[in-house]
């Protein structure tokens, strides 16, 4: 399934710049101008796993297929946005399509790229952006729980908003609800402040890879879980290189990791997602799931009448596929189970599934 990112920021944050820098490619206008972005860009990426590559070259498979992730450049928010300030209201309608919210943060200094603000001030910068969707969330809310709207909304819903609304009103945690709800209810609420968040600061080449003072500033409000300090402007340089240059540049600068593999390693982490294999002579493919997956669950992300049909699971854990050297072997040295409709799937499992339409 992937997942869906959108990048949101004020104007010149460098939204499209990093948008540019992870998709490897110039899809994303980048100026220094506001609004330099009107319609979203998307870019899709794969999610390169060096699991996969073992798994394809144990089972000698003519294809291998990553798991992807998208990126949504979506243009720059202002104050104001949620009364279509800015073009705000179309901005704000491409965030509610997005599984998670990367709030790209201005931190550096530069004379050469205007700043909407007159200063640099990061915890502004996000809460002037988080006002606005909860200004929008409210007209929503609103709209949504008047007395002729009410009737189409089911009771899970109408909870979820009247509780939203209590959120906004008293401005207090989003959490009680994602604590409460499963996430395809908060997901269909279609509401922008309980979204999943990433926060990605972006600073000047020598504050790279430890960051400065504004991100000191930011991360002891809104703490290091879901921050990442990133540099996108050595991001597109990186992506200007080859292999060994890369890597020798990467060592200069002490940048042990680049951006994308960040951001999906915390994506997954925020969204809470596993990734499983199937893996054969004419195809190893990886597939992500929501952890605390049960198997036919599984099965439908491969197709809707596996999981409709399905009977068993035939499951190798990728350490034993791999000391085994391939299903064959795994199922001679008996490391291979048959797993019924109740196995949670784990990261990493490689499943071949059983089904009778």
């Amino acid at each position: 399934m992937g997942f869906k990112c959108g990048i949101v920021g004020l104007p010149n944050v460098g939204k499209s710049t990093l948008f540019n820098a992870l998709t490897n490619s110039s899809k994303a206008q980048a100026a220094n101008f506001p609004f330099c972005t009107i319609d979203p860009n998307i870019g899709l990426v794969p999610v390169v796993d060096k699991r996969l590559d073992k798994l394809s070259e144990i089972s000698n498979s003519k294809k291998k297929i990553y798991t992807s992730i998208s990126f949504v450049d979506i243009a720059g928010l202002v104050k104001g946005a949620s009364k279509g300030e800015g073009l705000g209201n179309k901005f704000l309608s491409h965030i509610r399509e997005v599984d998670a919210i990367i709030h790209m943060i201005r931190c550096f200094d530069s004379a050469d790229i205007q700043n909407v603000n007159t200063s640099v001030d990061p915890v502004r910068d996000l809460e002037i952006i988080e006002t606005e969707m909860k200004l929008a969330d409210l007209e929503s809310i609103q709209k949504r729980l008047d007395k002729k709207n009410k009737k189409n909304l089911t009771e899970n819903q109408i909870e979820i908003l009247e509780i939203a609304l209590d959120c906004i009103n008293e401005d207090k945690s989003f959490d009680i609800i994602t604590d409460k709800f499963e996430k395809k209810d908060t997901n269909s609420s279609g509401l922008l402040s309980i979204k999943p968040k990433l926060y990605v600061c972006n600073v000047d080449e020598k504050s790279v890879p430890n960051g400065n003072n504004y991100t000191e500033k930011f991360i002891s409000k809104f703490g290091e879980n879901d921050t990442l300090i990133i540099s996108a402007d050595i991001e597109n340089q990186l992506n200007q290189l080859n292999g060994q240059e890369r890597k020798n540049y990467m060592e200069m600068i002490n940048l042990k990791e680049d951006g994308l593999n960040k951001l999906i390693r915390k994506g997954y982490n925020l969204l809470s997602l596993n990734t499983f294999f199937t893996s054969g002579p004419e195809e190893s493919r990886a597939w992500t799931i929501n952890k605390n997956c049960l198997a036919p669950k599984a099965a439908a992300e491969i197709h809707t009448d596996f999981e409709k049909g399905f009977i068993r699971a035939e499951t190798i854990s990728y350490k034993d596929f791999i000391e085994s050297g391939g299903w064959l072997n795994s199922k001679n040295n008996g490391k291979m189970r048959l797993e019924g409709k109740d196995y949670m799937v784990k990261d990493g499992d490689i499943l071949n599934f059983r089904f009778n339409t």
